[in-house]
Formats: structure tokens, C-alpha cells, sequence
């Protein structure tokens, strides 16, 4: 042990670090063999830090110590120099486990031999400022220097990193000049990922994401014998093509979770010049229905996707079954006869059927599929453990239960350990993207496709999206449904994607939404407002301006004809009215919002009382009230007003909206479900979900006015009600009488944050 412990510190490791490399057995044996190997080539020579460093990091990093002498003499030979060589060096033998090492291809893929002179540096560095210097110059030392230096090192793969950054800091000095008092300042915050759309975040090299084909270069993928010859005839079939899938089950409505997992899958596809599935995990005959395939579809496309292909795995049953059989013919899966509730839970007794003879597996899974044993009775398990724990997961169970696609053709179904990887397989998927809580599933993916000798993809997990205020467990909506606290699963109320189109969210403020948040690993707990303020954005963009008044107050304009009636011209984007205009009547009878009145002046209150005037939006006139009519409790019911052009007034305090001649409708302004951020917490709410609901989160307005301009407007058709809110025309309107979803408040309630 103290030879061994002298023999690191030899090599430029500290004592301490020494210390700890010899209580991990296998990187001590790996570094020690590195080591003496290195010293054999060199002699006196000897292994000097620099040689001992990437030593270390070959030991810790090398999976399969075949290679190692060979690695070791490349060291030593100072073959490899650099870090960047050494991974390179790395990749080339972990994808070629068994063939005979080609030297001249070795060379060329790890840059042996390859001299990056000072001048190369320069030229490099200079060209790529020059790319960038109309930017530099703009933002100066904010600009990303990062980007100059990736840029650099892909035009001179093998050149010294340190030695292009100082390049870099030279040449951006030698432009630039010091920094300056402005350039120390503080960088203003970005409140959100705004400025970076979803496309630029998923594309290329953002993610970090193995290429096609190079599966094998991925933590924790498995390589065997066969990996390579499977990999490569993937690639002739999808010639290097990125090919994602969503795989939702058709037993629920998506949600506002979903939707990231969408743009996700769909959207990194997109932005690589990839294909994207749309396939339906449909493996639970007992809780599919078909319009959840149908809504399932409309919300993908809603959201502006086409998928490549609509499959189903319900499409392989023959295929899956086959490789079942496969599977247990090769040694390792059997049929157990363990009950449901013995499976259950982490600490499971092993099956006293685990070493059956493969023969008689065969059989009883034969019998299984021909409907001889009752549900429950037997399963097919598979002989592996997962990374939780859990021993020997389900492949096959049995139900009796017809298939919404394939009717009584079946009664043994499989599950999702066993059916998603191989359709994965099957379909030549690239990056299997699914969210964090799969992760605990990886090993069991790549182990099954590789027990098969089938291509495996790899898995990569992302964070779940998951927004306060709500619920979006089925189980949970359905008891809302079912208890009468919302409607349906589109209630304007829920985060259902479904709810969400009916309330009014653009499908490009979800998407926009979902960039906000960025493609994070870590798992996501986000405001509602931020989503809301998303929509703002997208509906101030899109959304034509129209007046409406939800508690009207009649005003009288007594200095003006009885018989008075004139179109004013309304621009439906005030802010660019070359985007159009429409026209609403204007007589001498208006209403005005009840708010909007006071009969006692209060300071700071700028809008109309008896002592202020205010001004008419789009009208042109500026009315001053001389009389208030009130009725038998007191209430002001009425107001008679005189008016003058707003040319000639004193410019009023406020101007306000109003309608004349205006259609009844109902207006149903929405707010939050829930009374507490995490309804779902005991701890927040001791009570349960159900004994959280916000009393007041639906309020309807049955005799709201608006303007005629909305007269024609089709169902989800949105609009701004000046000074209001964002409005969407429900389904439930009719030709007698319009319903309108408020959408989102015009500005964020500061109560909400």
C-alpha cells in the first residue's frame, strides 16, 4: 500500500488525493497498471506531472481496461498531450471495443502529430473578430466573448484553449480599448429567456446532444459487441437524419406539463432539420378512449406542430410479442405466478419461479397469450434489476379487456418498461427525450434493447414543467369534474391545454412560455403569471381593440339631437392603425362603466364627476355631467351630460371608454381555482385539494354591453375590451347572445407575484 501510495504522489498527485484514489479499487488498479506501463516506455525518463495528469484521467475515465496499455503507451509516447486529445482518444476506443486499433485512423481522429503554430492562433482569433465586430463594437465587453472563442477552437480543433483565450483577450483589447466606467457597470437583469427563442436553445450544439450515430459517446450508454454493426445500420436507414417522438397515453387530456414535453420533442426535431412522431402509448386498454387520441392530436397541432407520422404501439403487438418469446428463449425473462400485491412496493421477495427451465416459460406464455389463466394469475417478468431498486419489472400482464384498435385480437398486454424502448428501437428513434422521473428507468431501456441485440437510442431526461394554483393529475380533474366544481376538462379554469384554447391563450404565447422557461433539467415550479404575461404579449400583438362595458351606467347627452346617430372610426391597433379600422354608432344615449363615475370627488380620482369632465375615446368629445338621477334606493342610475369637441375643451384629466347601440352579452371573468400556491401539500392544506377551491373564481356577467364591432366574430376569436381585459368568444355562444371568456387581465395583478 505505501509503494502504491509513493508511486501517485510520483506522479504530481497530492498525498490526499492519492490517499483517496487508493480506496476506490478499480481506478487504483487501473492508474497503477497506467503508470508502470509508462514507465516501461519511457525508462529514466520517467512520467512527469503533465504525463501523470492525463494518466489520472485516462484510470477514472476509461470503461473497459483493455485498452488501457495501449492508451498508456500514447501517453507516454506524448502521442496525446492535451485533455481534448484524450477525449478523442477515449471516444476511438469506445467505438471500436473489439476490432484491431488502425493507427493512421487513430492518429487523424485524436490530432496526433498535429502542431497549432502561434501565427494559426492569430489568424483565427482575428478572422472570427472580424466576423464579429460590428456587435463588439455595439455591446463592447457585454458581448458574449464565449462565442469567440468557440468559434475559434472549431476552426482549430487541436490548438491549446488557454492559448486561443488570451488570443482572444488581446485582440478584443487591441479593438476595444480598456473598460471603460460603463462597461464595469452592472448588467441590467433579463427578467426572462425572452431574447432566446425555443428553436435557438434546441438547436445544434445547445444541448449538448450526441450526434446521430454516435450513441456511444453518451455517459452511461452501453456498448457491446454488436452496438457498433446496430448503430451503423441505423444510420443507413435514417441517413443521419435527428428523429424524436411524443408518447403520450390516450387516457387523459394534455396539459400546460405536456406542452413543454411537446415543444421539447417536436421542437428539437424542428429546429435540427429532424422528424417527429406523434405515438400513442396506448398499452391500457381499460382507460383508452378515442376522443382522447383525437384531442390528443388537435392540441399537438394546435400548438403548430405536424408530427412525421401518428403511430401507435399498439401498431408492433405482433412485433413485441415476438421479441417477448425471444426474450425468454435467450434466458432472460419467465413467467411468474406472484400476485399483484406482492409486487408492490420496493422491498418485493424474489419470484420462486425466476430459474424456471426456459422451456416451460415458453409455454405458459403461450398459454398466457391464448387466454388459459385468469387476470392477475401469471405475468411475464423480465431478469433485471432497475437503478430504484425494484427487481425484475413486468413485461406482460394479462387483461381481459378488448382493444380500442385491436378488439379481443389480445388479452396479454405489455407494459411500459418493456414496450417504450423497443418502439423506441423500432421506430430508429435518435434521442429518446422524456421527463426526469424516467430516469431511474434508463438502465432497464438500455438493457432490454441490448438483451435483444436491437439499436438502442439514448435516453436523455429533462425537468418536468409544473405551474402553482392548479391541479393536473386526471384523477384529480376528474373528482373536480365529478363534484361539480368545474365543468369539464376545458373549463377556463384548469391548465389543460384544452382549457387553455377555450379561455383564449394563443398556442404562441404557450410556446413562448415554455422558451421562457428555458430546457431545463432540473424540474420547474412556475407562477401563473408568467404564463399570463406571455399572452399579454402575444394578444396586445394580435388581439383588435373593441369597447365593452361590464356594469353599465346610462348617460343622456342632452345638447345633442334626439335623432343623433354617427359612425366614429375605431383603429383596431391603436398603435399602428395602418393594421385597420371598424366602426361603431354614436348617439346621444352612451354607457359608460358604473367605475368610472364618482359623485363625490376623491383625490388622485381623474375620471368623471359632477365637478370633472372627461374625455370619450375615439369620439371627440369631452362630456361634463349637470344632472344625476338616482332611483328609489338611492343608487345613481342615470347621468345627463352635455358634450363638446374635444378640440376646442381644456384637455380633460381622463379619457374612458363607452358603447351606443351595443349588443347584451355575457362576460365570465376567471381567476384563480385554488386559494393556496400547492393545493396538492398536506402540509399547506391539511383538508385535501377539493376543500381549497377559490369561491370566487368564476364571476358572470349576464348583462355585460359591447360594442357591434364583435357581431360576426367566431368562436375563440379574441379581442381587447378597452381598459378591461383580453376577451376570447366561448362555445357556448349562440345568435341571440354572445359569451365572452375573459382571457387575462391588461395588467398583471401585483396581488399575484
Amino acid at each position: 500500500m505505501a509503494d502504491t501510495l509513493t508511486l501517485f504522489t510520483s506522479i504530481g498527485l497530492s498525498e490526499q488525493k492519492a490517499k483517496e484514489t487508493l480506496k476506490n479499487e478499480a481506478l487504483s488498479l487501473a492508474l497503477k497498471e497506467g503508470i508502470i506501463q509508462a514507465q516501461r516506455v519511457n525508462g529514466a525518463s520517467g512520467v512527469d506531472k503533465a504525463m501523470g495528469t492525463l494518466l489520472y484521467s485516462m484510470a477514472s475515465r476509461l470503461k473497459d481496461n483493455k485498452r488501457l496499455v495501449f492508451l498508456s503507451d500514447c501517453i507516454a509516447q506524448r502521442k496525446i498531450c492535451t485533455e481534448l486529445q484524450l477525449a478523442a482518444a477515449l471516444d476511438f476506443v469506445k467505438s471500436h471495443p473489439e476490432d484491431p486499433i488502425s493507427q493512421k485512423e487513430f492518429d487523424e481522429t485524436c490530432g496526433v502529430g498535429v502542431v497549432i503554430t502561434p501565427e494559426q492562433i492569430e489568424d483565427a482569433v482575428e478572422s472570427v473578430i472580424k466576423k464579429h465586430k460590428e456587435q463588439l463594437l455595439m455591446e463592447r465587453y457585454r458581448f458574449n466573448m464565449g462565442l469567440l472563442m468557440g468559434e475559434a477552437r472549431s476552426a482549430l480543433k487541436w490548438a491549446d484553449g488557454k492559448v486561443i483565450k488570451n488570443e482572444v483577450d488581446v485582440q478584443v483589447l487591441h479593438l476595444l480599448g480598456p473598460k471603460t466606467e460603463a462597461d464595469l457597470e452592472k448588467k441590467p437583469k433579463v427578467r426572462e429567456l425572452l431574447h432566446i427563442s425555443l428553436m435557438e436553445q434546441l438547436r445544434g450544439e445547445a444541448l449538448k446532444f450526441h450526434k446521430p450515430g454516435e450513441n456511444y459517446k453518451t455517459e452511461g450508454y452501453v456498448v457491446t459487441p454488436k452496438t457498433m454493426d446496430l448503430l451503423q445500420k441505423h444510420i443507413e436507414f435514417t441517413d443521419g437524419q435527428i428523429r424524436t417522438r411524443f408518447p403520450p397515453e390516450p387516457n387523459g387530456i394534455l396539459h400546460i406539463g405536456h406542452a413543454k414535453a411537446i415543444n421539447f420533442n417536436f421542437g428539437y426535431a424542428k429546429a435540427n432539420s429532424g422528424i417527429c412522431f406523434l405515438r400513442y402509448d396506448d398499452t391500457n386498454p381499460e382507460k383508452e378512449e378515442e376522443k382522447y387520441f383525437t384531442a390528443i392530436k388537435d392540441m399537438v397541432e394546435w400548438l403548430g406542430y405536424t408530427p412525421y407520422d401518428v403511430t401507435h404501439a399498439s401498431d408492433n403487438f405482433q412485433k413485441l410479442y415476438d421479441l417477448a418469446v425471444d426474450l425468454i428463449r435467450r434466458g432472460h425473462a419467465y413467467v411468474c405466478h406472484q400476485k399483484g400485491e406482492e409486487l408492490k412496493g420496493h422491498n418485493v421477495p424474489p419470484s420462486p419461479w425466476r430459474d424456471r427451465p426456459v422451456e416451460e416459460s415458453l409455454v405458459l406464455f403461450e398459454r398466457m397469450k391464448k387466454g388459459m389463466f385468469a387476470e392477475g394469475e401469471a405475468t411475464l417478468r423480465m431478469k433485471m434489476v432497475m437503478e430504484d431498486g425494484k427487481m425484475d419489472p413486468v413485461a406482460y400482464r394479462i387483461k381481459y379487456t378488448p382493444h380500442h384498435r385491436t378488439g379481443d385480437e389480445w388479452c396479454i398486454y405489455p407494459t411500459y418498461d418493456y414496450t417504450h424502448c423497443l418502439c423506441d428501437s423500432i421506430e430508429n428513434i435518435t434521442h429518446s427525450l422524456c421527463t426526469k422521473e424516467f430516469q431511474a428507468r434508463r438502465s432497464s431501456y438500455y438493457w432490454l434493447c441490448n438483451a435483444l441485440d436491437l439499436y438502442c437510442p439514448v435516453q436523455w431526461e429533462y425537468g418536468r414543467l409544473n405551474l402553482t394554483y392548479t391541479v393536473v393529475s386526471k384523477r384529480k380533474i376528474i373528482k373536480l369534474v365529478e363534484t361539480g366544481v368545474v365543468r369539464d376538462w376545458d373549463d377556463p379554469r384548469l391548465f389543460t391545454l384544452t382549457a387553455l384554447r377555450r379561455r383564449g391563450f394563443p398556442p404562441e404565447a404557450i410556446n413562448n412560455f415554455c422558451a421562457r422557461v428555458g430546457v431545463t433539467v432540473s424540474q420547474t415550479t412556475t407562477e401563473p403569471h408568467l404564463l399570463e404575461s406571455c399572452v399579454r404579449d402575444v394578444l396586445n400583438d394580435t388581439a383588435p381593440r373593441a369597447m365593452a362595458v361590464l356594469e353599465p351606467l346610462k348617460v343622456t347627452i342632452t345638447n345633442l339631437p334626439k335623432d343623433t346617430k354617427m359612425d366614429v372610426r375605431v383603429p383596431d391597433f391603436p398603435a399602428n392603425e395602418a393594421k385597420g379600422t371598424h366602426t361603431v354608432p354614436f348617439t346621444c344615449t352612451i354607457f359608460i362603466e358604473q367605475s368610472d363615475f364618482r359623485e363625490v370627488m376623491e383625490k388622485g380620482y381623474k375620471r368623471l364627476t359632477p365637478e370633472q369632465p372627461v374625455g370619450l375615446r375615439h369620439a371627440g368629445y369631452v362630456i361634463s355631467v349637470q344632472k344625476v338621477i338616482k332611483d328609489s334606493q338611492g343608487n345613481v342610475a342615470e347621468l345627463e351630460v352635455t358634450c363638446c369637441s374635444s378640440e376646442t375643451a381644456e384637455k380633460p384629466k381622463a379619457f374612458i371608454h363607452w358603447v351606443s347601440q351595443p349588443l347584451v352579452c355575457e362576460v365570465r371573468l376567471y381567476d384563480r381555482l385554488f386559494l393556496h400556491k400547492h393545493p396538492e401539500d398536506p402540509s399547506e392544506v391539511p383538508g385535501g385539494f377539493l376543500n381549497d377551491i377559490n369561491p370566487n373564481s368564476l364571476q358572470v356577467v349576464s348583462s355585460a354591453l359591447v360594442d357591434t364591432s364583435v357581431k360576426d366574430a367566431k368562436v375563440l376569436d379574441k379581442f381587447q375590451f378597452e381598459r378591461v381585459g383580453y376577451f376570447s368568444l366561448d362555445p357556448d355562444s349562440s345568435a341571440d347572445k354572445l359569451v365572452f371568456n375573459r382571457t387575462v387581465t391588461l395588467k398583471e395583478d401585483p396581488g399575484k407575484i
